[in-house]
């Protein structure tokens, strides 16, 4: 029972800070399986030296990536400073060094072959994936208010780190995105006959309570199925879970022949900036549609293109 109770105050906490569903879920996880490994001591009674073996054996012996110690740490942090108003301290704690990797890039050519191989409404999400650089969850929540014909832009709403942005949208889904925008009208309209309709953001739905009705918040890429709300239990419409997407482009790449590359949904946005770079973009404005924060996040792509965008090549070639 205590327990039960520790955790609806973690919830509490997370969401008068407005964090989103899944931090939510990612804290909630990560609190269990510290409280579980430690055989189910609260975590009052427990404290620095506990955090550091938890951390430890995740690094030691589950090998996990330095971005999954970091989420485990950031979530422990949490519980203890903001929840039980116990400071942890210096932890000690290093994290497994975090080696660079080049991000995987497809060509235009490869990009696409599987599109060709996507049906509506996956070649329309993998292309705005592509062409805006966005990442499938900010696809995913896209809403028709958010897409802007007149000047051939989108923008997305609380991005990585809370961020709205806008970015590009490619005229050349004109077509496809108003057929969408009417598929997605006619299922809001069905659901509103039941006094239904899709989720919405924070507590909008209180201070507005006929927003679902409203075009301008329905999803461009609904579920097809109802659902309870996460967070006020209210039966609604929420966006497509992102697995669905990647088991369509898993079966993509397959048939598109495509086997010496490690493909995900990420892959398109790494091909968006390399090919903007490429084509001669400077990198702050790549870094603006990307929503990167600090540019040394967006320059690993500069790595990717090697002489085409340092405009050098290897001195073997000089020789005659």
């Amino acid at each position: 029972m205590a327990k039960s109770k520790l955790l609806e105050q973690v919830r509490q906490e997370i969401r008068l800070r407005g964090y989103s569903i899944r931090t939510e879920k990612t804290y909630i996880t990560w609190i269990k399986r510290y409280i579980y490994f430690h055989q189910l001591s609260h975590p009052a009674s427990m404290g620095t030296d506990e955090v550091r073996s938890f951390l430890s054996w995740l690094a030691n012996e589950r090998h996990v990536a330095v971005n999954t110690q970091k989420t485990a740490l950031n979530a422990l942090a949490f519980l203890y400073h903001q929840v039980l108003s116990i400071q942890l301290g210096d932890i000690g704690f290093t994290h497994a060094k975090q080696h660079r990797r080049l991000p995987t890039v497809l060509s235009r050519s490869e990009i696409s072959l599987i599109l060709q191989q996507l049906h509506p409404p996956y070649r329309l999400i993998f292309s705005l994936l592509y062409g805006s650089g966005l990442r499938i969850t900010e696809c995913l929540r896209l809403r028709v208010q958010d897409i802007n014909f007149n000047d051939a832009s989108l923008t997305v709403r609380d991005g990585k780190g809370g961020k709205d942005r806008k970015t590009l949208l490619s005229r050349n889904l004109s077509e496809p995105l108003n057929d969408c925008i009417k598929t997605s009208l006619r299922i809001q309209a069905l659901d509103n006959q039941q006094g239904l309709g899709p989720s919405l953001p924070h507590a909008l739905g209180r201070k507005y309570p006929n927003a679902y009705r409203q075009p301008a918040w329905m999803f461009l890429f609904p579920s097809q199925s109802l659902c309870p709300h996460p967070i006020t239990g209210e039966v609604c419409r929420h966006h497509l879970h992102d697995s669905t997407p990647r088991k369509a482009l898993k079966t993509a790449v397959r048939k598109a022949g495509i086997l010496n590359k490690r493909i995900s949904c990420h892959t398109f946005r790494h091909s968006f900036a390399t090919h903007l770079l490429q084509s001669g973009r400077d990198i702050r404005t790549v870094q603006e549609l990307l929503g990167h924060s600090d540019v040394s996040t967006t320059q690993i792509y500069t790595h990717v293109l090697g002489q085409h965008f340092a405009g050098t090549s290897s001195p073997l070639d000089e020789l005659q």
